[in-house]
């Protein structure tokens, strides 16, 4: 056997989500906020 190679584990899919949760609610906070900025130009 060789050792040096490292055993890829599966991903837990509730670490997926949480992962991917962190990754969105920001961006999905900022893209609400800049429209809601960008319509205050054109009211």
């Amino acid at each position: 056997m060789d050792n040096s190679q490292v055993k890829a584990q599966p991903t837990s899919k509730g670490l997926l989500a949480i992962f991917w949760l962190y990754v969105l609610v920001p961006l999905v906070w900022g893209v609400s906020n800049t429209i809601t900025q960008a319509m205050k130009l054109f009211h």
